[in-house]
């Protein structure tokens, strides 16, 4: 399949495009679409997360579940949001955690984190899509193995990642990942109905950006300016 995707990843990831449960998803999107279903993100922005944060550039993998369904919201980067669009209640709570964590002030009314992406932040959702107004629609149709191989590639092939893994979801990928050779943090799930259990007070910004410093690498400037 000539899937469209940022040269590293289309080279880290060749094998996956050709295994049935990718041929599978392909034929799945078909069908939805040939029976008129909204599809989140829009098809250019399926596979946003790697174009933002190449192969090469990856350093921290932020998790999510699947993409926002509600119209205009999802672009691909977990947690994120296009501009104009409202932080959803799980981003409002990031930005608490940054601002209590580090001190920065965060944006009211914007939550795009593109930023991010663009300084190593691998934004990653677990499943890619999603049926418009339906969560987790798309979870059970293959996208799971192909974001497991792409959590066992940066394991495999890369070295010191710092894997934030929020909620049990994201925690069972865990098993994915060598911890001889990279770091995880686990915290609660920033959702309102968890994140007062373990999420406010993780710290894992400031965390984050100590141990890229230890590791002779740049930290991220988590903080976001509204365009």
């Amino acid at each position: 399949m000539d899937v469209q995707i940022e040269p590293s990843w289309k080279e880290a990831l060749k094998n996956e495009f050709t295994k049935p449960y990718f041929l599978q998803i392909a034929t799945f999107l078909k069908t939805e679409k040939a029976a008129g279903k909204t599809i989140y993100p829009p098809g250019p922005l399926i596979f946003n997360a790697f174009n933002q944060t190449p192969f090469s550039k990856a350093r921290v993998v932020i998790i999510g579940q699947d993409p926002y369904h509600g119209p205009g919201q999802a672009h691909g980067l977990s947690f994120s949001v296009q501009n104009g669009v409202k932080p959803p209640p799980s981003l409002v709570n990031i930005f608490k955690e940054i601002q209590a964590d580090i001190g920065v002030a965060m944006p009211q009314g914007y939550g795009n984190l593109t930023k991010w992406a663009a300084q190593g932040v691998l934004l990653l959702n677990a499943a890619l899509t999603v049926r418009a107004g339906e969560p987790f629609s798309h979870a059970n149709f293959g996208w799971a193995d192909f974001t497991n191989a792409v959590i066992e590639k940066i394991s495999a092939e890369k070295k010191g990642v710092i894997f934030l893994l929020w909620g049990k979801f994201a925690q069972d990928k865990q098993q994915l990942i060598d911890e001889t050779k990279h770091v995880v943090l686990k915290a609660a799930h920033p959702s309102p109905f968890s994140a007062d259990k373990g999420f406010f007070g993780c710290k894992h910004f400031s965390k984050t950006n100590e141990i890229l410093v230890k590791q002779g690498s740049a930290p991220i400037d988590w903080k976001l300016l509204t365009p």
